[in-house]
């Protein structure tokens, strides 16, 4: 059996897609280059699982008024999936914690994989220290890429769109595949992942890349006057103190996002041409950028509003893609205890 195959899956049946995110707030441009993009270009080819991720929330903010806020946060990040391109009736958007079966598949996951292997996932410490819990990570923190392979592995999705920093987790997600598969038998195939054409997009600040706890984003709902501020306030090149000064292009925050969103390319190569021979200012690069975004965005406020103005809509998405999952999640247990040889209580007549 061809390693990324799953047994339900031989029949000529598309192949799947499972990505998501953490409901922390709204969305911005580096999830959107990082995975939405990607998913979006697949949604026709493959049968797609969007996650909202709840449960991994509480790894670093289990606080009850983290948890109130988790309401609001969800919806706005799925008007973002919609406002973005991705369409419910092609892809299920469903909430983590609705779907009970996660808990079962990932209590079993979790005798398949080390302490020591997951603590050699970089990534995790990064997480830690960005939530000051270096010298107490909580259990389920440590056990996140155990959660995620849950998450992965319930839809038997063959591939994953993530961001560069995800990268390590998927690879445990495999580790674990394969693991259950030597053991029980072929039951899950060995999801690839998909990393996005700008694998990291740095943050407007210049320093870090995008997050919204640092406060150097460009959210995918923000409006045109909003985006225009933070292009003018953007990093460029701190040693350009006048215009006339040849400035540097590469690693400058303002082009690689003029890469990223600008289709005008003729523009972009003209601009780089003479910000290298110091002919033209921050002012005029700035603007144009604000410009090439705010195209890019414009048609997801328009599907923005059109969603909101729909009450109850983005909860019926969310209720109607967390039902589709669960019947296949539990077509996924039934195989896994079947493969396991697990007890099962017959009913009582």
């Amino acid at each position: 059996m061809a390693e990324n195959a799953a047994p339900s899956q031989l029949t000529g049946e598309k192949k799947r897609i499972l990505t998501g995110d953490r409901p922390t707030g709204k969305l911005h441009l580096g999830h959107y280059v990082g995975s939405i993009e990607n998913r979006l270009r697949l949604q026709d080819e493959y049968e797609c699982f969007f996650i909202i991720a709840d449960l991994h929330t509480l790894t670093t903010k289990p606080e009850k008024e983290h948890i109130a806020a988790l309401t609001d946060n969800i919806r706005e990040m799925v008007l973002d999936y919609l406002s973005a391109g991705i369409d419910p009736q092609k892809s299920a958007i469903f909430l983590q914690s609705g779907v009970i079966e996660t808990y079962e598949l990932n209590l079993l996951f979790e005798m398949l994989i080390s302490v020591a292997r997951l603590e050699r996932i970089p990534s995790l410490k990064d997480m830690a220290r960005a939530a000051n819990l270096e010298e107490s990570m909580p259990f389920g923190l440590l056990g996140y890429p155990v959660l995620q392979a849950a998450d992965i592995l319930l839809p038997r999705a063959n591939l994953v769109p993530v961001g560069k920093d995800n990268e390590s987790h998927i690879e445990a997600t495999r580790e674990i595949a394969r693991r259950f598969n030597y053991l029980y038998g072929d039951v899950f195939p060995i999801p690839d992942v998909l990393i996005g054409d700008v694998p990291s997009l740095i943050g407007i600040d210049g320093q870090a890349k995008m997050s919204k706890s640092l406060n150097n984003a460009i959210f995918l709902s923000d409006d045109e006057n909003t985006v225009n501020q933070k292009v003018r306030g953007m990093f460029t090149d701190p040693n350009r103190i006048r215009a006339d000064i040849p400035g540097r292009v590469e690693g400058n925050p303002v082009f690689i996002y003029h890469d990223a969103f600008n289709p005008n390319t003729a523009e972009i190569d003209d601009l780089k041409e003479r910000y290298l021979k110091g002919t033209v200012g921050d002012v005029e690069v700035k603007r144009k950028l604000a410009t090439a975004i705010n195209n890019f965005l414009a048609p997801m406020r328009e599907r923005r509003a059109s969603y909101e103005a729909q009450r109850g809509m983005v909860d019926e998405i969310i209720a109607e893609g967390t039902t589709r999952t669960r019947i296949e999640a539990q077509k996924t247990m039934a195989l896994v205890r079947e493969a396991m040889g697990m007890y099962r209580i017959s009913e009582r007549r």
